[in-house]
């Protein structure tokens, strides 16, 4: 889902206008911003560009988590792995 532009309209077109609402964000793939007395109240989506926005989001989530798992790892010198394998080898 790019980002282009923000379509901003306010809350009441969800009710009056939802067939407009529902073409744009069909037709653009792109969210539509609602606004109640002049602040950002929800965000409509098509549900392929929701699911998109959580798979992206999933695949952000575990490459976080991988990244950080492998930083809290100890990692080891070859001359400190063969001594650590001598060790275990030697019970």
């Amino acid at each position: 889902m790019k980002q282009t532009h923000r379509m901003i309209r306010p809350v009441s077109d969800l009710r009056n206008n939802f067939a407009d609402i529902s073409r744009t964000v069909h037709e653009t793939q792109q969210p539509v911003f609602l606004t109640k007395n002049g602040f950002g109240d929800m965000v409509v989506l098509s549900m392929e560009c929701y699911d998109e926005l959580r798979l992206d989001s999933e695949i952000y989530l575990k490459l976080a988590e991988t990244e950080r798992s492998e930083s809290e790892q100890k990692r080891y010198t070859l001359s400190e792995a063969r001594e650590k394998l001598g060790e275990m080898l030697r019970g």
